[in-house]
């Protein structure tokens, strides 16, 4: 019996620090990075990748970009699909998972133009901190699609 008496109890203790911690995020993170964080949009890798880069920020967390896109787009190839993966935390989640919300559906072109600022501003902020964490999500999807552009004017280039 004291064995479900100690469990209940450190079930409890458990809640009550998750609700004090959720209770401090809101105080430090716009309500947009946390949504994004616990509910990241696009997570995921992603077989059979157009493009894709893996990369790993100056902090030590690793961002995976996966792109599929579409090349009959009008301003030349589209994303079709996004996702990303990320060992990071929350605030290296949240950036992952608005980037590609703002640049799914976009030609490559307008994707390679979202700064890191214009991330943070989507998220509403991150502290000073965690800022870094918007440079490598932008920075991941710029390689791969850095990457791709590489690659299909190689092949280009080899079809001549």
């Amino acid at each position: 019996m004291s064995d479900q008496k100690e469990v209940k109890d450190i079930n409890r203790l458990l809640q009550e620090i998750k609700k004090q911690l959720d209770e401090q995020a809101r105080t430090i993170y716009s309500p947009t990075a946390i949504e994004h964080a616990h509910h990241p949009r696009n997570w995921g890798r992603m077989n059979r990748a157009d493009a894709y880069k893996i990369w790993q920020g100056p902090c030590g967390d690793i961002m995976e970009m996966y792109l599929r896109l579409d090349e009959a787009g009008t301003d030349g190839a589209v994303i079709r699909e996004i996702s990303f993966w990320t060992d990071g935390c929350g605030p290296s989640v949240a950036c992952g998972s608005m980037l590609t919300t703002m640049v799914q559906g976009k030609p490559l072109a307008k994707a390679c133009s979202v700064a890191p600022r214009d991330l943070l501003i989507a998220l509403g902020g991150l502290p000073e901190e965690t800022t870094h964490c918007a440079f490598l999500a932008v920075h991941t999807l710029q390689e791969a699609i850095d990457d791709w552009y590489r690659s299909a004017h190689k092949l280009s280039k080899e079809s001549d």
